[in-house]
């Protein structure tokens, strides 16, 4: 019981990983693409931005989440089955200390996108309109905030890699 346990938690654990990855890989790629464009506003195409990038956004949180409840679930399994916390090297520890570092390092710049940039992006593309092209000003906020949120994504995605590589490193120690 305990294998299958650990297996479905393992499972679980790798999919938000992955989806911690997939997210801001798959936001970057459309920024990217909409950069082409450059720093003038086509309403249709950038409201499509909007709300694909920003629609992701509760799908990222239940990524984070599963993989803390999970990454909590493994130590609570074993001492379920065995009373004890399992032994582990320096070398787990030190591994598992910076996976936890790199998810709050995740979480850090979700939280900041999600309740800092993404309000101000949506506020000022609020008074945007298909018919008529918005004044400078407000033009080079909404591009300024999107471009700091396209480096936090980076940012993202850099721990969000580091968490890749780190994490099939732990099973061996």
């Amino acid at each position: 019981m305990e294998n299958l346990i650990y297996v479905v938690l393992l499972a679980l654990h790798n999919i938000a990983l992955v989806g911690c990855a997939a997210a801001p890989f798959y936001n970057l790629r459309l920024a990217n693409q909409r950069k082409k464009y450059g720093p003038k506003v086509f309403y249709e195409l950038d409201k499509v931005v909007e709300d694909t990038i920003q629609g992701l956004e509760p799908y990222c949180w239940v990524f984070i989440l599963t993989l803390f409840v999970t990454g909590l679930g493994f130590p609570a399994v074993h001492y379920a089955f065995h009373g004890a916390i399992k032994e582990t090297s320096s070398v787990a520890l030190i591994g598992s200390f910076f996976k936890h570092v790199f998810v709050l390092g995740i979480v850090g710049g979700a939280f900041y996108i999600a309740f800092f940039i993404n309000p101000k992006i949506k506020a000022i593309f609020s008074t945007f309109s298909p018919s008529e092209q918005p004044d400078e000003a407000n033009c080079k906020i909404f591009f300024a905030l999107r471009a700091k949120r396209m480096r936090l994504c980076k940012i993202c995605f850099v721990f969000a890699l580091l968490i890749l590589i780190v994490t099939p490193l732990l099973r061996f120690y």
